[in-house]
């Protein structure tokens, strides 16, 4: 995987919890039990995509600029994006996109459990 920053960086992001949903054999990403993204592993347990939340304006723009981003894969394709882990997406890119998902789903957390989150740091 290109990615290999990703696990760090979302960790180290207020809040942010991992595990690993067996059943779809997906390391999971999440803020107040909710997930923003996810790394998605094939049948060799090699990352398949990276999966984010994007507004679906942003999403659609973007998937018509980069090939390596297609809509979100076993998710809501209108908010979900699929991003292939070995594409061409710049990293700084991938960043602000994982930042933008990681916004996007504590804003729709409680304003109690976003202080608390937020508090956490």
């Amino acid at each position: 995987m290109r990615y290999t920053w990703i696990d760090d960086y979302l960790l180290a992001k207020k809040g942010v919890t991992k595990d690993f949903k067996e059943e779809w054999n997906w390391i999971r990403y999440q803020i107040g039990g909710k997930m923003f993204a996810a790394i998605c592993l094939g049948e060799n347990d090699e990352p398949y995509y990276i999966t984010l939340k994007l507004e679906p304006s942003e999403g659609d723009f973007f998937r018509a600029q980069y090939k390596d981003i297609v809509p979100g894969y076993y998710m809501n394709k209108v908010h979900w994006n699929s991003i292939r882990p070995d594409g061409e997406v710049p990293d700084e890119l991938v960043k602000d996109f994982l930042d933008k998902s990681y916004q996007l789903v504590l804003e729709g957390l409680s304003k109690k459990k976003q202080r608390e989150i937020l508090e956490l740091g």
